[in-house]
């Protein structure tokens, strides 16, 4: 988008136009004389420019869910960014002296008409405010005059009517410079006499389309149209009540036609749906979401599927923040190398060596999930979140290994074993967990065999059927795992676990909730009874 502008603007100015200006520096003054005398209009000229100004602004709904009214948090966050984008004294005078644009009649070109009512106004008040201070100047000083009290408050009192006037326009601009209009409607969702009435929208309303004239009036202004972009996330973190007022909120915004507002809502529908079916706002829409939806959002745009290239940079970037755990190698092998000289922190014997073996377990973890050639790249999931979530838990997961196996207890695991069994526990939780129940039960069982010898996939395969017969009470933890599969190919194929490591890796597995496993050992346990 700010390609699209940078390229409009060039357009513009090969075309011949003038030059937009901004309301900073010498613009204010400018900007100040025409919102106080002037009324802008709106041209077959104004029109016809193509040149545009996004003005960017991030609402994350997650940071107002603590509120009582999260679209109240939405219209403050728009507010307060058109302030600080524009200043706060053009916005401040414009509520009391501005005015919204009006089209031209005919094929005018004047972009400005002059204020003659305001001018007149402001003239006379002047002009009485003269009379009336000279009045009670020759009351004062004329000595014909000074014994006439009558003649001194009448000036006094023509003088003080007419500067009143102009002093409480002053303060009515003061008063929208320190109160901004964030502060206003804080105050009115503050306020549960006046929450509680008809007028409550409407104020708010209210606050909107002085807002939406405003950017109308620099839009002539500045010589360019002016587009704000508000970009929503974070709403599938809400409350389902919290998401319904967010959406009533972008249709106070939204119910102007010719409103300046581009709206980006980044959402997951798996999870606005249900929220939207469990309010009020489904009546009349069979209580369908995704109708609800389609109405809301004018543009729908679903991320396609994710590439391998993305994939790989997504690890990538994930993998950048986790530098911080080879900081102490680092700064050991400084020392090392600067003879001593440095300081390093004191530690355990052996301490070194081990941290040394950890960081290339994990040097070597990260090179197998950045790798496109490497099969395990193609099981990675396409949410940045789960990436780093990966990323996060396999140094975690091999130091842990690296100590149960420096203990004696169990065989090792290669470090692309161990990062292969991260994403199997991330990406397929319950089905993995499922496996791991029925081999435990099976370990068990006096009357079976030690499972030892058998792989993964063999044991889920022998209990896929008791699996299916309990979708219903574990369809919620199924909706976690990926493609069915892809979970086949990962543990028949490329990733062939045996019973022996499942166990061994079980003890170190941080990633896999092991109330699944709890949960499915109750429920084999009521179907044996």
């Amino acid at each position: 988008m700010r390609e699209e502008m940078a390229q409009r603007e060039a357009a513009e100015l090969r075309r011949g136009q003038r030059r937009p200006r901004s309301p900073h520096g010498w613009g204010l003054l400018l900007a100040l004389w025409l919102l106080a005398f002037y009324e802008p209009v709106v041209t077959e000229g104004h029109l016809r420019r193509k040149n545009l100004e996004f003005i960017f602004v991030r609402f994350s709904a997650w940071e107002f869910a603590g509120c009582d009214k999260l679209w109240a948090g939405l219209v403050t966050t728009l507010c307060g960014a058109v302030r600080r984008h524009f200043g706060a004294l053009p916005l401040s005078v414009f509520h009391v002296l501005g005015s919204r644009p009006r089209f031209a009649s005919g094929f005018s070109r004047r972009e400005w008409v002059l204020k003659k009512g305001t001018c007149l106004r402001l003239w006379g008040l002047l002009l009485v405010m003269a009379a009336g201070v000279a009045v009670l100047l020759a009351a004062l000083l004329v000595p014909g005059l000074k014994d006439h009290r009558a003649l001194k408050a009448a000036g006094g009192a023509v003088a003080s009517l007419s500067g009143s006037s102009l002093v409480l326009g002053a303060l009515s601009i003061l008063k929208n410079f320190l109160v901004s209009e964030k502060k206003k409607i804080e105050r009115l969702t503050n306020s549960d006499r006046f929450a509680g009435q008809l007028g409550f929208m409407s104020k708010i309303r209210g606050e909107v389309e002085a807002l939406v004239d405003f950017l109308a009036f620099m839009e002539v202004f500045e010589r360019r149209r002016l587009r704000v972009v508000l970009e929503i996330t974070g709403l599938d973190l809400c409350y389902p009540e919290k998401v319904a007022g967010v959406f009533n909120a972008m249709a106070t915004l939204l119910s102007d036609a010719n409103a300046p507002f581009i709206l980006v809502l980044a959402v997951d529908p798996s999870v606005i749906v249900p929220c939207l079916e469990q309010t009020g706002c489904m009546r009349g829409l069979a209580d369908n979401g995704y109708a609800y939806l389609n109405r809301a959002v004018t543009l729908p745009f679903s991320i396609p599927e994710m590439g391998e290239r993305s994939r790989l940079r997504s690890v990538e970037s994930a993998i950048q923040t986790r530098e911080d755990l080879l900081y102490r190698i680092i700064a050991g092998n400084v020392a090392k190398t600067r003879g001593g000289g440095g300081t390093v922190p004191a530690s355990p014997p052996g301490w070194r060596e081990a941290d040394s073996e950890a960081a290339s377990w994990i040097h070597e973890a990260f090179r197998c999930l950045h790798d496109g050639a490497d099969v395990l790249a193609r099981y990675l999931p396409e949410n940045g979140a789960n990436v780093r979530r990966i990323v996060n838990t396999v140094p975690i997961t091999l130091r842990l290994l690296l100590h149960r196996c420096g203990g004696g207890v169990g065989v090792p695991v290669s470090p692309r074993g161990a990062a292969a069994w991260v994403v199997l526990a991330d990406r397929w939780p319950c089905r993995l967990s499922w496996t791991l129940q029925c081999l435990e039960d099976a370990g068990q069982s006096l009357g079976d065999r030690d499972p030892a010898g058998k792989s993964l996939w063999s044991v889920f395969r022998e209990h896929a059927g008791e699996l299916s017969a309990l979708r219903q009470p574990l369809g919620k933890v199924l909706s976690l795992d990926a493609d069915p599969e892809l979970f086949q190919a990962f543990l028949e194929r490329d990733f062939p676990f045996g019973a022996a490591e499942a166990r061994q890796l079980l003890g170190v597995t941080v990633n896999l909730d092991h109330s699944i496993r709890q949960h499915m050992a109750l429920l084999r346990a009521l179907g044996r009874i």
